[in-house]
């Protein structure tokens, strides 16, 4: 008769926070596609997630713990496929990305960083905590590249330059804990690249490389199976280089 340390451990979950978004969605479809258990999470799936409603974050993930012990599965994938640059804000204003300080808004800068710093921050506290004490695991955070400070050539883009930059911090200081409790942990921002979705496409310009959101995720997905433990705390583009800080 086997005792439950006997039986064959179930596969581990997969989630993608920001998985109704057209890079989410194509990781979802991605990740399936080779017969992971994909849960995908956004503001109108059960349960919801809204970054700019701290308390949807921790029901969400209480949620999710409870739906992994009633399955006896662990949390194996957590990307954060999230971000904001343009559109409407919480409040109900436009915002577009700076050309100059004079367009700076406290506005545009609030709903920034509730979306693009705060928002995974709350992600890290209680979903991080879901993740195993041993064995591989991964925590994946969508950055961009025009987050890093050393590659910042161009000026403008103040909001979403900076929340980026916020986010690659919180990352490297998470994925510092999180080696703590599990040594073969990791937790990495990621450049996407620049994607034909509605984030990116008023910006696309010619001669800029522009890849469809199923060619972004078989490339993410790859460079995520590559990464190892000794790369924790980094930030890698879709090609797995290393993007400066």
């Amino acid at each position: 008769m086997n005792t439950p340390q006997d039986a064959v451990e179930k596969p581990g979950l997969s989630i993608v926070l920001g998985g109704t978004g057209g890079l989410g969605a194509a990781l979802v479809q991605g990740l399936r596609e080779r017969g992971e258990t994909v849960l995908t999470i956004g503001r109108r799936t059960d349960p919801p997630i809204d970054f700019t409603q701290p308390a949807s974050i921790a029901a969400c993930a209480q949620r999710v713990a409870d739906e992994l012990s009633a399955r006896g599965q662990r949390l194996q994938r957590l990307i954060v496929a999230t971000g904001f640059l343009h559109g409407s804000t919480a409040s109900g204003s436009r915002a577009e990305p700076e050309r100059s300080w004079q367009h700076l808004d406290a506005d545009a800068l609030a709903h920034s960083f509730a979306i693009n710093a705060i928002g995974p921050a709350l992600v890290m506290r209680h979903f991080l905590p879901l993740l195993p004490r041993q064995g591989p695991c991964l925590a994946a955070f969508f950055s961009a590249r025009v987050g890093s400070i050393g590659d910042n050539a161009l000026g403008g883009w103040y909001a979403y330059r900076a929340s980026k930059a916020a986010l690659n911090q919180l990352v490297r200081t998470a994925s510092i804990e999180l080696a703590r409790r599990n040594r073969e942990s990791l937790c990495v921002a990621l450049h996407p690249g620049t994607v034909d979705t509605p984030l990116s496409q008023p910006f696309a310009k010619t001669g800029l490389t522009v890849r469809s959101p199923e060619v972004a995720a078989a490339e993410l997905i790859a460079v995520m199976d590559g990464l190892t433990a000794s790369q924790t705390g980094g930030f890698y583009d879709h090609q797995g280089q290393t993007v400066p800080w």
